[in-house]
């Protein structure tokens, strides 16, 4: 994992991805809600000096755990969809 900072707290638009759906949680934080319904996990935009990453998150006993680093929403969407 990164030390990428959080994305400004300005809302940012979500990103398009290709499958799931986005639901805002935060200021730069999605809820990730799989086409069945449930929620998968978070979906966290972070600034980094290479240019934007988006980290996929899972909540485990009451908090966000990292499940891995992206460069594109879509890359993280599916490790949530895809894992379990």
């Amino acid at each position: 994992m990164t030390n990428a900072a959080v994305a400004a707290a300005i809302p940012l638009a979500p990103p398009a991805v290709r499958r799931g759906r986005l639901t805002r949680a935060g200021a730069a934080l999605w809820r990730v809600v799989a086409p069945d319904g449930r929620v998968a996990g978070h979906l966290r935009a972070l600034e980094s000096d290479a240019g934007m990453r988006y980290r996929a998150e899972r909540l485990r006993a009451g908090a966000l755990v990292a499940v891995g680093e992206f460069w594109t929403p879509d890359e993280a969407v599916e490790t949530l969809l895809l894992s379990r």
